[in-house]
């Protein structure tokens, strides 16, 4: 999986964060790659007899840190022969520190492990849920319950042309993106790899239904047929794209197995993730970019609701964070 040049990793729950220390080691490596850990302590709440910023509040503060970085230290040591490991311990609140460090350093890839799931079992929540929002490089999201291993990798791409010109051009290049770490990451891992695509046929509802609008049912029929056979080809399209950049040797070994699937796609993604039981899913996870706050792609957020695997999310070409290095 040659692609990411400056890797940091965030282990914020001690031995829990092993697998995904684990995980950006061996990325490292095979990347040539950077690699900084950090661990982050949150604010000091202002308490009875300490105020916010005190110095009673700052000792505390720097007690923690001290803390903390010893136990970075013990964690990365048994991997410091493999490579040159940096640390650091980050203050604040968790998402936002991860991400002015994401622009203050250049990384291009984010490895931690999700926090505890919250009490509706959902395994992203809290701080992890803004740093899927807003993390302007990849973040992967790595389950602790996985093996070291990978067996069966999804990759959910978007292939409808129904999206306004100035979008279509930056969503097909975020499913090449998408394609592309997908088949590197199921070739290094030696996965299998699965393609799903989720289309529906626009207004067929009405066309069957409506009162004033109704069609034949033949006519709705060969509508819809024609819009799967243009879903097929263009997913076609998009394989024969990605084999051109992964090459015919890795398309041949690993075989994607495809899945037009026809329905909403935060209905169908997560069955078929768990039908699969799949280990890592590889998708896009916002709507639009280029614009400072922008809007986050719901279904997407509703995908990452229901998933129970580990996640590669990736940000499309032109994203912007709405998180700036200074408040």
């Amino acid at each position: 999986m040659q692609r990411f040049k400056n890797i940091l990793c965030v282990i914020e729950h001690g031995e829990q964060g092993i697998p995904a220390l684990e995980r950006a080691v061996t990325l490292a490596e095979h990347n040539q790659a950077k690699l900084t850990v950090v661990d982050v302590v949150p604010p000091v709440p202002a308490v009875i007899g300490m105020p916010d910023g005190g110095p009673i509040s700052r000792d505390l503060r720097a007690a923690m840190v001290r803390e903390h970085e010893a136990r970075l230290v013990s964690l990365i040591e048994p991997y410091s022969e493999r490579l040159d490991v940096k640390h650091g311990v980050l203050t604040g609140t968790s998402f936002l520190e991860i991400i002015r460090a994401v622009l203050r350093n250049g990384h291009d890839l984010v490895v931690k492990c999700p926090e505890s799931p919250d009490w509706l079992g959902r395994l992203f929540s809290g701080d992890d849920m803004h740093l899927l929002r807003k993390c302007p490089c990849p973040l992967w999201m790595i389950k602790p319950e996985v093996g070291e291993s990978y067996q069966r990798i999804l990759a959910a791409v978007d292939v409808d042309d129904s999206y306004p010109s100035e979008e279509l051009e930056t969503r097909r290049a975020l499913n090449s993106t998408v394609m592309e770490l997908a088949g590197s990451l199921a070739v290094s891992e030696f996965a299998e790899l699965h393609v799903v695509n989720v289309w529906r046929a626009m207004f067929e509802n009405t066309l069957r239904h409506s009162a004033f609008l109704r069609k034949p049912e033949d006519e709705v029929d060969a509508y819809v047929e024609q819009v799967r056979r243009d879903q097929a080809q263009r997913l076609d399209e998009l394989m024969r794209e990605t084999g051109a950049k992964l090459g015919p040797d890795a398309m041949d070994y690993i075989k994607p197995q495809l899945h037009l699937l026809k329905g909403e796609a935060r209905e169908e993604i997560p069955v078929l993730a768990k039908r699969l039981q799949v280990d890592c899913i590889i998708m896009g996870t916002v709507a639009r970019t280029g614009v400072r706050g922008f809007i986050v792609g719901n279904t997407a957020e509703t995908i990452l609701d229901q998933i129970d695997c580990s996640v590669l999310a990736i940000k499309p070409p032109g994203f912007v964070t709405p998180v700036a290095l200074e408040d």
